[in-house]
């Protein structure tokens, strides 16, 4: 291998890509534009929840108890409501999705210490959403419920009991559990991944619809300077995008990074050479530009999105589908950006994260060596 004719082949392919917008478009906007819209768009966090009330109390104690309600950020009110149809109407238009029913005798009951019922009706076609709003409401009746138990035995003169068993919950990593903190970085390896098999997908696609082809094979250049001469032009823009969405997420979504700038580049290297690879092999075998996109959306976007614990967990998947996830590279990438931002950790802790990458590059680099012959059939 010659490092000359690697040098003249980098200079082609670069010398292209400046020639055609569209290629500099979506190596590097792209990559940016689905950033802003993921980062802003996605996001796990169920905060102020469109609430309504049907209070027939209408009693000091009712209005404390929605104040509770009212007071946390998880919850915002839309109306007052008068009956049980206003409620369905209001759910069923999706102007709120969840409504308290507090009933008439609620300040009699609580004031004589005796159990009341409060009806919470949560809309269940959202059922994430609806299951994190019932524990949210949850909480706050129980919270409520404490103080009136204490109110009880501060009146009686007793003197209120001390729980046996508090529980302190510390929050580490992400003490303030916004998900974006957890968002961006695994965002970052789902997008690189789906753009850099795209662009490498169209190149030598592209040789052999355009006929020049034809031209390279005439010449000496050897398949595996073919391939490393088209990879260094895709690879040094996939690092320039690494480098923007970094930016991005420190400057842009204030996501903290506790771990070494460097180490993040070092992993996104190792990554991009096997996803850019990937789509060489997918170029390579396809021949044909619309097939090889379509097919290098199809093994990345929808593996890196679904199976990478992005954003699923997959201890919660079948064990079919926890097997095939330790064939999806982006998994490994999500696993170490997210180490790396959130927890500081290095390559003591990520070095098997780090391994599997390796293999992946170097396994998807010798499959395109392979299967690129000099020939015309």
């Amino acid at each position: 291998m010659r490092l000359q004719r690697v040098r003249a082949l980098a200079r082609k392919e670069f010398i292209h890509i400046f020639r055609d917008p569209r290629s500099l478009g979506m190596g590097i906007a792209i990559p940016m534009i689905m950033l802003l819209l993921f980062g802003y768009a996605l996001t796990l966090d169920v905060d102020r929840v469109p609430l309504v009330v049907w209070d027939q109390s209408r009693t000091q104690a009712s209005r404390e108890l929605l104040s509770h309600f009212l007071g946390s950020r998880y919850f915002a009110l839309q109306h007052t409501l008068e009956g049980y149809a206003q409620v369905e109407e209001a759910i069923d238009t999706r102007r709120a999705l969840a409504a308290l029913v507090i009933p008439p005798d609620f300040a009699g009951r609580t004031a004589s210490g005796r159990p009341v019922a409060v009806q919470w009706i949560v809309d269940g076609s959202d059922s994430n959403t609806a299951l994190i709003a019932g524990g949210y409401a949850e909480a706050i009746v129980n919270a409520y419920s404490q103080e009136l138990f204490l109110q009880e035995i501060r009146r009686g003169g007793g003197t209120a009991p001390t729980p046996p068993l508090v529980l302190q919950p510390r929050v580490w990593y992400n003490a303030d559990l916004e998900s974006r903190n957890y968002i961006i970085p695994g965002l970052i390896a789902v997008i690189m991944m789906v753009i850099a098999a795209l662009l490498t997908s169209l190149t030598v696609a592209r040789e052999w619809e355009q006929g020049t082809m034809e031209q390279l094979i005439s010449t000496p250049v050897k398949g595996p300077e073919l391939i490393i001469g088209k990879l260094i032009p895709y690879f040094l823009i996939g690092l320039f995008d690494v480098l923007l969405a970094v930016l991005m997420g420190e400057f842009l979504f204030q996501v903290p990074l506790r771990g070494q700038s460097a180490l993040i580049f070092a992993q996104a290297a190792i990554f991009l050479v096997g996803t850019l690879s990937l789509g060489l092999l997918i170029s390579i075998v396809t021949r044909s530009q619309l097939l090889a996109s379509q097919l290098a959306l199809v093994l990345t976007f929808l593996p890196a999105f679904l199976l990478s614990g992005f954003a699923y967990p997959i201890a919660s998947m079948p064990p079919v589908l926890q097997g095939i996830t330790y064939l999806v590279p982006a998994k490994y990438f999500v696993a170490l950006l997210k180490g790396i931002y959130l927890k500081g950790v290095g390559p003591t802790v990520l070095y098997v994260e780090g391994l599997f990458l390796a293999v992946f590059g170097l396994l998807m680099f010798t499959l395109a060596v392979k299967k690129f012959k000099k020939r015309l059939v």
